[in-house]
């Protein structure tokens, strides 16, 4: 009886890991370009999210729902809740199946364990798994979220140079989103290019993507800007203002994020005192 369910369970685990393996590579191969999800995301209505760039994955849509992804993160990383729910189901049924595989290759080998610990062992790996997906996810978001403010604040020394230069507050936007490359200045200029295709103002099109990735120094660009694209204000010393005060917060964020580090160093080190201090003192103990 006991070597049946051990075989049962085998068997369900390598089922298991064989479906991760095969969702995983397909997922992994490119997918071919449609023309009809592009166009979607160029006229989209207002205040619609964007598709990631991945494949959709409308099987795992109520699933996702009930899961209730991080939004704001999951968009700063550019990955839609379907891809996340599908990437804790993978860790999850990775955590299952790990300790049955192991039970299994235990019992060939001759050691023959109790099936509660393969089942506990199972269901601990699956939350673990999942949890450790759910924090990559955060983790990977934090980072992204620091390197969107420091493009920002370099967006708005570059909006407030062609607003020197004597252009108009969209073109400035515009032009100023043209100068670098990389992720964020992608993402701005999509956002303006929706704004110009979509007939809208540049400013709000920048305020919904501020508040859609939790970035409110994005939203401050557009606050300033629309005070000079509606009353005509010169805005452009204080665009250079609020560019030296978010400098001025990063450096701040980055010492206390260093001296945090720096104080749970001081543990290990602490602890290795206490060790070195046993080591002198045994001897003594020892003679008496």
């Amino acid at each position: 009886m006991i070597l049946s369910w051990q075989l049962t369970l085998a068997v369900v685990g390598g089922g298991l890991v064989g479906l991760g393996l095969f969702l995983v590579v397909q997922e992994a191969l490119p997918a071919t370009p449609a023309l009809g999800p592009a166009l979607r995301r160029l006229h989209q209505p207002p205040g619609a999210t964007r598709p990631g760039t991945g494949r959709h994955l409308d099987w795992l849509g109520g699933l996702a729902r009930w899961v209730r992804p991080p939004h704001r993160e999951l968009a700063l990383i550019d990955r839609t809740p379907e891809q996340y729910t599908l990437s804790l189901l993978l860790s999850t049924l990775i955590g299952l199946a790990a300790p049955t595989l192991l039970s299994g290759v235990l019992f060939l080998a001759g050691t023959e364990l109790p099936v509660v610990v393969p089942v506990l062992g199972s269901v601990g790996a699956a939350a673990v798994c999942a949890l450790i997906a759910h924090r990559d996810v955060l983790v990977r978001a934090e980072a992204a979220r620091a390197e969107f403010r420091q493009a920002v604040s370099a967006y708005l020394d570059l909006v407030a140079l062609q607003l020197s230069a004597a252009h108009g507050p969209v073109q400035s936007l515009e032009r100023a989103a043209m100068v670098c490359d990389g992720w964020v200045f992608d993402r701005l200029r999509e956002s303006l290019r929706i704004a110009q295709m979509q007939m809208h103002s540049p400013w709000d099109e920048l305020r919904d993507l501020a508040e859609k990735l939790g970035i409110p120094e994005l939203g401050d660009v557009g606050a300033i800007m629309r005070s000079s694209g509606s009353e005509g204000a010169q805005v452009h010393e204080t665009l250079r203002s609020r560019a030296d005060s978010l400098r001025d917060q990063i450096r701040t964020d980055n010492l206390a994020r260093a001296e945090g580090i720096t104080s749970r160093l001081d543990i290990p080190g602490a602890l290795l005192v206490f060790v070195l201090l046993g080591f002198a003192v045994y001897p003594f103990v020892a003679r008496l």
